[in-house]
């Protein structure tokens, strides 16, 4: 086959790129764990030797990450002065952990990645999975910390309003399952919303929930929240209102926990369903989203789907039409897309 000179540079270049932000997600970690982009932030313009100072960190260890940042793009170097300063544009996505463009949790999620690709890489070659619980800690905390900005931006503002009836049930006092909740994060902005109502977190992994727990108790919240051990298809109760946020597709059996869910629900209860955004096919996904969506599927979340039983394996780009129907299958009557972002879309359904 003959090779397009200019299409095989084009390729090159984008790898080149890619190598380049590959590279980068160490650094990015450590600008966030030892507070080098929150330093930059509240101090203006620096050197690397001040920048150390501020951080308690070895002068030449940042002189070499400042140079690789600012050779990204993340920071931005003045050759007049040698000063690195970060722009509220980059503060806001590498320093700002509360706001809703905070980005480093996503390097974590992709340094866990790697270094649990021995463990996926078995799974390739024998076709089994790889559990939830057997992926390095700095997963979970990296989903913890990149998907709470969003449900902190639309959870209550936007998504619970979306929901028939649901804010007024919430607001009188209702009772309310997370299930598939991790750290709490979203359990916790819930409970701290509607005090009236009374919250139950569900989780297969303990470390998770003893995390959740501990956030619930610097959110004053933890007397309204019961976190408890159990899987999709065991949860216990009856509740007004069920939430799964963005784990459906990491099940084994999203049939058999739809099924589920509707028995746990009152008559006139409701199942919100937050999932990532995807299109039904294939290439309505191949964008930047969906690049790092299906990336992370491959590694992360149809191993887990296929390390339990059934195994139906939907990843993450599963669709809302591929949705409806697991949903409908558990036996609901009533689906409808609520609300959608960029990044997540929202499905509410009704026994």
């Amino acid at each position: 086959m003959a090779i397009d000179e200019a299409k095989l540079q084009q390729l090159l270049g984008k790898m080149l790129g890619d190598a380049g932000a590959a590279m980068s997600i160490g650094l990015v970690i450590l600008g966030d764990t030892l507070g080098l982009y929150k330093a930059m932030a509240a101090a203006g313009p620096l050197t690397s030797g001040d920048l150390a100072a501020r951080t308690g960190t070895a002068p030449r260890y940042v002189r070499e990450w400042a140079a690789a940042q600012a050779a990204s793009g993340y920071i931005n170097f003045d050759p007049a002065t040698e000063c690195f300063s970060i722009s509220p544009e980059q503060a806001a996505i590498l320093a700002d952990e509360n706001g809703p463009a905070f980005f480093p949790a996503m390097f974590e999620m992709a340094a866990a990645a790697a270094r649990d690709l021995p463990k996926v890489e078995a799974a390739f070659r024998a076709g089994g999975g790889v559990g939830w619980h057997e992926h390095d800690p700095c997963l979970f905390r990296g989903v913890e910390r990149f998907f709470r900005p969003g449900y902190a931006a639309h959870l209550v503002a936007e998504w619970i309003p979306a929901l028939e009836g649901v804010k007024q049930k919430l607001e009188r006092g209702a009772r309310v399952a997370d299930v598939g909740c991790g750290h709490g994060a979203s359990t916790v902005l819930l409970a701290k919303a509607f005090p009236n109502s009374t919250f139950s977190g569900f989780d297969y992994h303990e470390p998770s929930l003893a995390r959740a727990r501990e956030l619930a108790r610097q959110g004053g919240v933890a007397e309204r929240i019961a976190f408890e051990r159990a899987t999709a298809k065991e949860f216990s109760g009856t509740y007004d209102l069920v939430a799964f946020f963005d784990c459906l597709h990491d099940m084994g059996d999203p049939i058999g926990v739809a099924a589920h869910v509707k028995s746990a629900l009152k008559p006139d209860g409701t199942w919100m369903v937050v999932e990532p955004f995807a299109g039904d096919r294939i290439a309505d996904n191949l964008n930047p989203i969906g690049r790092i969506f299906y990336s992370a599927s491959t590694q992360i979340c149809v191993p887990a789907s296929l390390s339990q039983e059934v195994g139906l394996a939907l990843g993450t780009q599963a669709g809302e039409a591929r949705l409806r129907e697991i949903i409908v299958s558990g036996g609901f009557t009533r689906v409808r897309r609520a609300a959608a972002t960029p990044f997540n879309l929202v499905l509410e359904a009704r026994p």
